[in-house]
């Protein structure tokens, strides 16, 4: 799997009106919900698929072990992408509701 694997969850388009809270697809008809749902079902294809390699690394069926790391490395990166960008929508969120006040 490669990084662009990534592309769908990485740069959204922002509609040039915010919308109902209760409508979630943006101006391109594109689900919000669905998306974040798709990048999380890739996030842990990618960690399944690195267990998967450790396990055969470690039982010695694994006949290159530079697969294991790569599969680890794009796991643990991807792992890193998803945190980044929540700690960034709780900021987001909380500097809204700051507004508010």
């Amino acid at each position: 799997m490669s990084i662009t694997a990534l592309a769908p969850i990485a740069g959204p388009a922002y509609p040039s009106s915010l919308g109902s809270v209760t409508d979630t697809a943006g101006a391109d008809g594109v689900d919000f919900a669905a998306q974040l749902s798709s990048g999380l079902d890739q996030l842990q294809g990618l960690q399944d698929n690195a267990d998967k390699l450790a396990v055969q690394a470690a039982t010695g069926s694994l006949a290159d072990v530079h697969d294991y790391m790569i599969a680890s490395t794009e796991a643990k990166l991807a792992t890193e992408l998803t945190v980044a960008v929540r700690n960034r929508a709780v900021e987001a969120f909380n500097e809204i509701m700051r507004m508010q006040g």
